[in-house]
């Protein structure tokens, strides 16, 4: 008995973005809390296929992580990575 891949419809949820949907909700380099929800625990910017945002919200979202990065409100990295660097030598 052979099974028809045919018959079968999925439906794919494209995720929408949240500032596109919520207008109230503004990109600041100065809330790192806003800012953390999109960063991995390692430190990397989730990309926008996973966060769901639109192009143009992921590249001023990026622009903040980084700016709150160069003044110390988020980490570049996790103390657990250095650590590991640190004994590799």
């Amino acid at each position: 008995m052979a099974f028809d891949n045919r018959d079968r419809t999925v439906f794919i949820k494209h995720k929408i973005c949240r500032f596109c949907a919520d207008p109230s909700l503004k990109i600041d380099y100065k809330e790192p809390g806003t800012l953390a929800v999109f960063t991995s625990e390692r430190g990397k910017i989730i990309p926008r296929r996973i966060s769901g945002n639109c192009a143009r919200h992921q590249r001023v979202l990026a622009l903040a992580i980084k700016r709150a990065r160069k003044i110390a409100l988020l980490p570049f990295t996790t103390a657990k990575t250095k650590m590991k660097e640190y004994r590799e030598f």
